[in-house]
């Protein structure tokens, strides 16, 4: 915090620092506690009317009266990092959203569109509701899936990435979005990220401005690839290039269609498919089961696209957790990984999900940037016009 010469905190931001990371120290709000006061870090995203609001490293945006500041300053744009492998949040992004391809694409300045859709099965005897419903990550309809409808398959590959200029002004291009995915039968989704250097706080920020609503936040985390290979050994894993009926009876998602599977690249080494550029190489684990025709006891997934290698998909059966077995999965993906010059390991995984985080943690991964989805809001109806 900013101390003066005399020993007086003192706040030495300004709007024009809109943009630029902070922290301040204000006082505390009347009745909420003991403390006297609050210090948030995070990106200043505007100051209006008195009022600062900065977003925090894990997308949250909090509101502070500028009367009620203490102190205050600029600190670097993102604070050193101490472990894992070094990477930049766009570098990162390029290589994440290479690890869930759509099945179509397309460019609006330097953002990209993605869609996967796949067809719902309408369920007999259920009337489909009149508009398309959301249902959290590992739901077992897709997403934006409703009985009898089209859905894509994955948040990550039925966004945009706004990896910088879309090369019109905001509303511009937000409403290019929402037509491209209207087109397409599917809600409209922008994928942000915050908490590292390049990341975009300001963006959510006018997005929040606009209605747009944030579904899902989760992590990025990183770290060094031979420490998961050396934490197991991976025995009794089978590794393929195409997933089963049994792993996909491990799978979380249900009735995963072609459209999934091409997805998650399965029958899809770094050949490519027609029409589609050559991809990163993707593996499959199964450990399978205790008996003959049981679903596998542990499924993984491993990406290897150049020095990264992203895991994925890693399930363990209910009734064998904390046996190990998700570390044997992620060892034997890591060793292939290894042998095709992967060193750096990336993953994503959910805040609430502590389970994941502690074992991810063990193994040495630590949390690069927190990565959003924003819902475009409903269209506004007309009232209808009075009886005269």
């Amino acid at each position: 915090m900013e101390i003066s010469a005399t020993g007086r905190l003192e706040v030495r931001i300004t709007p024009s620092d809109v943009g630029k990371r902070v922290v301040v120290r204000r006082l505390g709000e009347p009745g909420a506690g003991p403390e006297k006061f609050t210090d948030t870090v995070g990106v200043l995203t505007s100051w209006d009317g008195g009022v600062l609001m900065i977003t925090r490293r894990d997308g949250e945006s909090v509101r502070i009266p500028q009367s009620a500041l203490v102190a205050g300053k600029v600190v670097p744009s993102a604070p050193a990092r101490r472990r894992g492998p070094a990477a930049s949040y766009a570098e990162l992004a390029r290589i994440a959203a290479r690890a869930w391809r759509p099945v179509e694409s397309e460019r609006l300045g330097e953002w990209e569109l993605r869609a996967a859709v796949q067809d719902v099965p309408h369920d007999e005897g259920t009337p489909a509701p009149p508009a398309p419903a959301e249902r959290p990550e590992g739901a077992e309809r897709p997403e934006g899936a409703v009985s009898g409808r089209r859905a894509g398959f994955t948040r990550r590959a039925n966004s945009v990435l706004p990896l910088g200029d879309p090369g019109l002004p905001l509303d511009a291009a937000l409403d290019a979005v929402r037509r491209w995915y209207g087109e397409r039968g599917l809600p409209a989704y922008v994928q942000t990220a915050t908490g590292a250097e390049g990341t975009q706080e300001l963006l959510c920020a006018e997005l929040e401005r606009r209605g747009w609503v944030r579904e899902v936040t989760a992590e990025l985390w990183t770290g060094a690839l031979a420490p998961v290979a050396d934490r197991a050994e991976g025995a009794g894993v089978v590794l393929s290039r195409t997933v089963d009926d049994a792993w996909l009876a491990r799978y979380r998602r249900k009735g995963v269609s072609e459209v999934a599977l091409r997805v998650l690249g399965s029958e899809s080494p770094r050949s490519g498919e027609a029409g589609r550029e050559p991809g990163p190489s993707v593996w499959f684990a199964a450990l399978p089961g205790a008996g003959a025709g049981e679903p596998p006891a542990a499924i993984g997934r491993c990406v290897v696209d150049g020095r990264w290698a992203g895991f994925a998909a890693v399930e363990v059966d209910p009734a064998r957790r904390r046996q190990g077995l998700a570390t044997e999965v992620m060892a034997a993906l890591a060793r292939r990984a290894l042998d095709e010059g992967a060193s750096a390991a990336w993953l994503q995984v959910e805040a609430d999900n502590e389970g994941a985080r502690a074992l991810y943690r063990a193994l040495g991964f630590v949390p690069h940037h927190a990565y959003h989805h924003y819902r475009a809001p409903e269209p506004e109806t007309s009232a209808a016009p009075e009886r005269s």
